[in-house]
């Protein structure tokens, strides 16, 4: 017994081992193969697991290991080669240099841009948008909400789609759910195209679940943009008021333009629509050049993903942050920036440049909330001024100088610039990125200042173990 016994040891450990070699394997081979570029602690995280875990954590790599996307980006349009470094001044010749290196679209002159004051200025530009569309009409957001707000688009996007235009819908698989389900089936018999992009129900053993769609645009004829931070649900608007307790609005920041963006935009969508599809590059309609912006102006799209080689809006965040020789105004529900980002903003602080980040007091995720203190901290300490407002904010832009602003989709955290499939737009500018900071400044009236305290040691381990846990996997 005690021989046999010592076998069926021996053959457990030769298992184990196999397994734990398998993985490890997969994960190294996988990750050079599809450029899965990690935060160090992700892939030290990944790595004990599969050593320690094999059974678990392997199934669990095939499910949620993916962070880029081999052969998604076929079909879109080659890089911008470089300008000479002369032809424009600094600093604004850099950021556009880099966008070019990076293959980000051209910068195009701007019409008719409207910043949204409030969720019914916003709410009224997005009726307005789709009830003037003529010919196509293409919705992509995390959130269609079952409420008020939500019901009143799906009755807009079926009227539109019943008038003979043709109307497509792409909805987020998780946001699908986070949205109370609203009604596909009734959409799509009123003649509304209707996508999940990355249902988890159907996409666990292709490695795509913890990829999110957090995109949020509405374009109408390739024509008009309606862009920013809010999903199409009662909160991001107006609040809900048939609840119990009603709650206020959020604080939310979006716009709406015409021109050469939204057909950037346009061709956004439609790689997006593709890949939840699952379709072919047939039939798209490729957008003109539009006319090239002026050295100080114009606007250009920046969509970040699994889709992108590099990680586009992270690395215009960095470079931006040391290329910063004023102010560096920025406004988020969500702050759990990597170290780089982190040690970009504090040597700002440190160097003189001005440095303001606006984030609500309480925001709708007690996670975030618990993970953001150790950056806080570090931040306030470089001389960095942290607000707090006293309500939620839900808003995402980056203001350098006078120079750029980058408004959309995007959170400071992890998860958003390294995961999600993010949109944001690039403002060059002086007048539209002033028109910003007067937003930005207009709810930081309302904002006290944060105050560091020093944490104790359990404290700081579970505010460790948040960070790892939660936003870097």
């Amino acid at each position: 017994m005690t021989l046999l016994n010592h076998l069926s040891a021996f053959h457990w450990v030769s298992l184990h081992s196999l397994v734990v070699l398998v993985g490890l394997t997969f994960y190294s081979v996988a990750s050079h193969a599809r450029k899965q570029r990690r935060h160090p602690s992700a892939a030290i995280a990944w790595v004990i697991s599969l050593l320690l875990l094999p059974y678990l954590a392997l199934p669990l790599y095939l499910m949620l290991g993916n962070r880029k996307i081999v052969g998604y980006r076929q079909g879109l349009a080659a890089p911008t080669a470089l300008r000479a470094a002369g032809e424009l001044p600094a600093p604004a010749s850099r950021s556009r240099q880099l966008a070019a290196a990076i293959g980000l679209p051209d910068s195009v002159t701007v019409e008719q841009l409207a910043i949204h004051q409030d969720g019914q200025d916003a709410l009224d530009s997005l009726r307005q948008i789709i009830m003037g569309a003529s010919r196509t009409l293409d919705l992509c957001t995390f959130i269609l909400g079952r409420d008020g707000v939500g019901d009143e688009i799906a009755q807009l996007l079926m009227q539109r789609a019943r008038a003979g235009v043709r109307v497509r819908l792409l909805l987020d698989g998780i946001g699908f759910y986070l949205g109370g389900r609203p009604d596909l089936k009734r959409l799509a018999s009123a003649g509304v195209q209707v996508a999940l992009f990355v249902s988890p129900l159907r996409s666990a053993l292709r490695g795509r679940t913890n990829l999110r769609n957090h995109r949020k645009m509405v374009i109408a004829d390739g024509q008009w943009l309606w862009c920013g931070g809010r999903n199409l649900a009662a909160e991001y608007f107006a609040g809900e008021p048939r609840r119990l307790r009603s709650k206020p609005a959020w604080i939310d920041l979006s716009f709406a333009l015409r021109g050469a963006v939204a057909a950037q935009a346009q061709q956004r969508f439609d790689q997006d629509w593709i890949f939840a599809t699952q379709g072919t590059l047939a039939g798209v309609t490729r957008p003109g050049a539009g006319s090239a912006a002026a050295p100080d102006s114009g606007a250009r799209l920046v969509a970040s993903g699994p889709d992108q080689t590099d990680d586009t809006i992270y690395t215009l965040l960095v470079s931006g942050c040391f290329q910063a020789q004023n102010r560096i105004l920025a406004v988020t529900p969500y702050f759990v920036p990597d170290s780089t980002l982190l040690m970009a903003l504090t040597l700002a602080a440190r160097r003189g440049v001005a440095v303001d980040l606006l984030l609500p007091r309480q925001s709708n995720h007690r996670l975030a909330d618990l993970a953001r203190h150790a950056a806080l901290r570090e931040l306030a300490g470089a001389g960095g001024r942290i607000w707090l407002a006293p309500h939620m904010i839900h808003a995402k832009a980056v203001l350098f100088d006078n120079d750029l602003a980058l408004v959309g989709s995007a959170n400071l955290d992890e998860r958003s610039l390294l995961v999600n499939f993010e949109l944001m737009v690039a403002f060059y500018e002086a007048s539209v990125v002033s028109g910003f900071a007067q937003w930005i400044e207009a709810q930081q009236k309302s904002a006290t200042r944060y105050r560091p305290r020093k944490p104790g040691l359990a404290r700081e381990l579970l505010e460790g173990v948040v960070r790892l846990v939660a936003f870097q996997l």
